[in-house]
């Protein structure tokens, strides 16, 4: 059942008490101010202007590309500076890591060995990484290989040029190895 209207002519009106006002909780007060619209000819209307919901105006299209332009200038600048905080950092280790190399080789100079790589005669591979071999007539080059999941269970291995080995405990059967050569360039190799 809906209520009937009621006639704004016969609601009576009352004037609010400021000595009241002063006296009453904020929670009374904001039930008291909230359906008050208060006109720009208002006497007080400056110090109570920042309580009030006054709409901004619309932006222009010029105030809105400058905001724009702004932004984009702050994100220019922002990622100019990672970016050289980057190469400062890249650069930072990349001279760390070159005065370790030259160290190093400061003192297989000095003291007519290498201080953390071993000399592994040709044929036989480390799993630690770096490694030097010696070909046999004199000569020495730099090597590597990385061996992933290596074990004495291990029937044989993908490998992925230059010297990548995957290790497995079970032979993969044809079809499987047919699209890992085919798709991937994975070439099986049995352990001998």
């Amino acid at each position: 059942m809906t209520e009937p209207k009621r006639d704004w002519r016969k609601i009576k009106y009352y004037p609010v008490s400021v000595e009241k006002l002063q006296q009453a909780s904020m929670r009374e007060a904001a039930y008291l101010i909230a359906p008050v619209n208060i006109g720009e000819d208002y006497e007080y209307f400056d110090e109570v202007k920042h309580l009030l919901d006054i709409p901004e105006p619309p932006k222009s299209l010029e105030e809105l590309q400058q905001e724009l332009d702004d932004k984009f200038e702050e994100l220019w600048v922002r990622t100019k500076l990672k970016f050289d905080v980057s190469q400062q950092t890249a650069e930072y280790h990349y001279s760390k890591k070159f005065e370790k190399i030259n160290k190093n080789f400061e003192y297989m100079k000095q003291w007519g060995h290498l201080l953390y790589i071993t000399l592994v005669p040709d044929g036989q591979t480390f799993t630690n990484g770096a490694y030097l071999i010696s070909t046999g007539n004199g000569n020495a080059s730099w090597g590597t290989e990385f061996n992933l999941n290596p074990s004495k269970n291990s029937v044989g291995y993908y490998y992925v040029k230059p010297d990548v080995k995957f290790h497995m405990t079970k032979p993969p059967n044809i079809i499987v190895r047919f699209f890992m050569k085919n798709l991937l360039n994975f070439e099986w190799r049995n352990k001998v």
